[in-house]
């Protein structure tokens, strides 16, 4: 790992450990808390695949005629990662095959709300916004969905539409989902254990997310931070500018998360 990884990394610490030791996740003592916590974290998992999806764009040949578009080891890594991400296998029992039905990870999330009773509405409604044409930007405002959500989209679409590669590269690295601490995986284990018929869709999400996520992509995505932004010190302090706004902007979807909880268990 270059010093300038470590750099970013050092100048996160203080948020990231707000993120990661947020309030939310002791506050999960029911079925419905883990329903309010995927209503909002939904968002998170779409703007995930929306980055990674425009850093294919920038950085590989997505038209026709084909040629080729810049380094082939950064085409590599987000061809990699791309691959994972929209076309995992979509059970347990299929990872353990090496085979089967495959989804991309907002699929496989949808299934997990599906399972475990929690509302689509909201996603739906901004997607149905968006199939007719209105911007994403219009369909934020358009809908109803948590304002902390729309927060946090927000900030996601003014990422991409710098069409700064190495800013959006950032942000997709430095703001993932290794950002779920174990804690939050262990309650909802034990809630999978006393649920079993709700929750083992959203349990292999999060186990395939730490399989995943936390290991092979991680290392691709920091390794395509490093190859974006090369030698250039002005790329890196933008990097780490980004990097810090993304976890604080995580911080204020966890409020939004723990606002709702809070009010939910009080009535």
């Amino acid at each position: 790992m270059n010093q300038e990884i470590k750099n970013i990394q050092a100048g996160l610490e203080i948020v990231r450990k707000e993120v990661v030791n947020h309030p939310s996740y002791n506050a999960i003592q029911s079925i419905e808390d883990i329903r309010i916590f995927m209503e909002h974290h939904i968002y998170a998992v779409w703007d995930f695949m929306s980055l990674l999806k425009a850093l294919q764009n920038q950085l590989t040949c997505t038209q026709v005629p084909w040629f080729p578009v810049g380094s082939a080891e950064v085409r590599y890594l987000i061809n990699e990662i791309v691959c994972g991400e929209e076309s995992d296998l979509a059970s347990e029992e299929d990872v353990k095959n090496g085979d089967g039905i495959r989804k991309s990870h907002f699929e496989l999330y949808l299934d997990a709300m599906e399972q475990t009773g929690a509302s689509r509405e909201g996603i739906d409604a901004l997607f149905a916004q968006i199939q007719q044409g209105k911007s994403v930007e219009e369909a934020i405002e358009a809908v109803s969905i948590p304002e902390a959500a729309k927060r946090f989209l927000r900030f996601t679409f003014e990422v991409i539409a710098t069409k700064k590669p190495h800013l959006i590269a950032a942000v997709f690295t430095f703001g993932r989902e290794d950002l779920i601490p174990n804690m939050f995986h262990n309650i909802v284990s034990d809630l999978n254990a006393k649920f079993p018929t709700q929750l083992t869709t959203f349990k292999f999400y999060l186990d395939r997310h730490i399989e995943v996520d936390g290991d092979h992509h991680g290392h691709l995505a920091l390794q395509m931070v490093s190859e974006l932004c090369g030698n250039d010190p002005v790329k890196w302090e933008e990097a780490k500018e980004y990097s810090i706004k993304s976890l604080e902007m995580r911080k204020q979807l966890w409020d939004g998360v723990y606002d709702e909880m809070k009010k939910h268990q009080f009535v």
